[in-house]
Formats: C-alpha cells, structure tokens, sequence
C-alpha cells in the first residue's frame, strides 16, 4: 500500500509539471505576490528560484517578489494580511495564533526541523546529555534555532540552568574555529559543511533525531483563505514544483539559482554540499502534508517553555487541504 502511495504521489507531480501551463489565471493578469522568506540570498532557497526561473509562479497567475528583510515579522505581517504568504517554522504559527494572528501552514517544506548542535570532535559532544556544563554558542534566544536547542536540553535531561549559553549571532563557524564555544547552535545543512571544508572534525546531531517538529513551510492567513482558497492552491502548488525539480536536478538548481545569489561560483564546492544536505530534509512521498503528530510535539515544547499558556486547537493551526 506505501509503494502504490508514492507511486500515485510521483506521478502527481510529473502530471503538475506536465501541465505548468495550464494553471488558472495564467496569461490573464498576474496576482503580485511579496513573500518573506526571513534570511538573506542563500541557496537554501534553491526551489524559490527555480519556480521564478522556470515560470511556475508566472504560469500560477503569480508575480512573486522575494522579500529578505530579516527584521520584518513575517507571521505578524500574514496575520494582519499585509502579506498572503510567508515562509516561516511552525512554532511561529503556534506563538502567533496565542496573540490572535490568524495565520495557518499551508504546506510544509522542511520535512525535518533543520536545527542541531556541532561541536570540534575532541569536545566528544555526540548526544544532547553530554552538553551539561558546556559553554554553547547560539545566534540568540528567539527563533528556530532556541527552540531546537530547547528540544536537544530536553531529550538530554538538561535546563539551560546545566550550559552556559552565549549570543554570538550568526558567527557559529568563526567562534568555533577559534575554540571560544564548546559547541554551537547551528543549521544542520550549513555550518557543519562549512566547517569540514576547512579541515576540522566534527559530531553533529540534530533535533529529528530526537523528536519530530515543524520545519519551514508557507503559511498564509484565514482572509486569503476565505476570499480566493484557488490563490493558496496556486502558490501551494507552483512552490511545491519548485522543490520537486531542485530534488529532481540540483546541478540545474543550482545553476539557477547562481543568478540569485551573489558569488555562488566563488564556494560552489561548500555550496553544493549545503544544497545536497538541504534537499535530504526537503524529501517525502508525501510533499507537502504536514503530519499531526509533529504539530502536538511542537505545542507540547513550546508549552514546557512557557511560550504558550495554554493548548490551541491544532487543527485550525495548519492544514493539507490546499495541497495537489
């Protein structure tokens, strides 16, 4: 029964390719679209360039403009339907929806949450436990990469009253390089490649490893919803294509997305390596499909920490019903 489901899912997507061109809306006026995706020009993006490359937004009926201002609230700016999509992780649904943003994940993206720790080999760092009195380097005590390292403390029976945690913003590589962190907070698809690159050894694990939560996905808001349901299916659908090919031909992807991302050429090596990592958290027979299991785990963390006063309702937090 799993192979026949992959199978159908499979030639979904080849059908969607197939028929890029035959969205609703295409060539009759394109809906603009501004999509806050929260980090500067990287290759982690790969899939968002090649569906603006290959025309799959265009084809949706879509203008799509990416939007890179880190300091924008992405969730605040759907919620209040400034935007209609952003990409963001699922414990900025949750948070949002408890101040009344009525945002709602549409598609999920990451497969696995990104976040891990690394650490130089000889700090024999290898599971979450072995943190305990460590000094740990973390871009800052907000986001995804909090909330990872809140979920490793916790599968290592740790608080953060057992580590020493340190701001260092997004300078993992350089602090640990020059041994001023014992270990650090990182991306599991980037850091760790950077740092093998340049000749040191390092354990990595991640927080999939230990507990299922919700990775970057696109969310948008109950009025978009209410009003034009076929625009999420569009956006759904065109962002999703986009993944399929770059996990289809990353040498493609990636040459896309050189005209998107200054001085690619100048680390192509490392920045392949971040690319194939990237696309092992993006891969399922299932795109897209957000799994319940992983939204309780989420609320059930956030709760713990006291990000959240008390239990939402789940089901109105995400949805897979604007999917393919």
């Amino acid at each position: 029964m799993k192979m026949i489901r992959f199978v159908f899912i499979f030639l979904a997507m080849l059908i969607l390719v197939s028929c890029a061109g035959q969205f609703p809306g295409a060539g009759n006026g394109l809906t603009p679209v501004s999509l806050p995706v929260g980090y500067i020009p990287n290759i982690q993006f790969a899939p968002l360039y090649v569906a603006l490359e290959k025309g799959y937004f265009k084809q949706a009926g879509l203008d799509v403009t990416l939007d890179y201002s880190m300091e924008t609230d992405a969730a605040a700016l759907t919620g209040a339907n400034k935007v209609q999509f952003a990409v963001v992780s699922g414990e900025q649904v949750l948070m949002g929806r408890a101040q009344s943003l009525p945002i709602i994940y549409v598609m999920n993206w990451f497969q696995k949450y990104p976040v891990g720790i690394v650490s130089k080999i000889e700090k024999n760092i290898i599971k979450p436990a072995d943190l305990k009195g460590k000094k740990i380097g973390i871009p800052g005590l907000y986001g995804a990469s909090y909330i990872g390292l809140r979920a490793l403390l916790d599968a290592g029976g740790l608080t953060e009253k057992d580590v020493t945690l340190d701001s260092i913003g997004y300078n993992q590589v350089e602090a640990l390089g020059a041994g001023a962190e014992d270990a650090a907070v990182i991306y599991i698809t980037n850091e760790p490649v950077q740092l093998r690159s340049q000749g040191y050894q390092v354990n990595v694990f991640g927080v999939d490893d230990y507990l299922h939560l919700v990775g970057n996905g696109l969310i948008t808001n109950e009025k978009t919803l209410k009003e034009n349901p076929d625009l999420v299916r569009r956006m759904v659908r065109a962002t999703l294509m986009g993944v399929q090919d770059t996990i289809n031909d990353p040498a493609g992807a990636f040459e896309i997305s050189k005209k998107y991302v200054s001085n690619l050429d100048k680390s192509e090596t490392v920045q392949r390596q971040v690319l194939d990592a990237s696309i092992q958290l993006w891969r399922t027979p299932k795109p897209g499909v957000s799994d319940p299991a992983s939204w309780k785990n989420m609320q059930e963390l956030l709760q713990k920490m006291g990000l959240l006063k008390t239990p939402l309702d789940l089901n109105q937090a995400f949805s897979n019903d604007y999917l393919p």
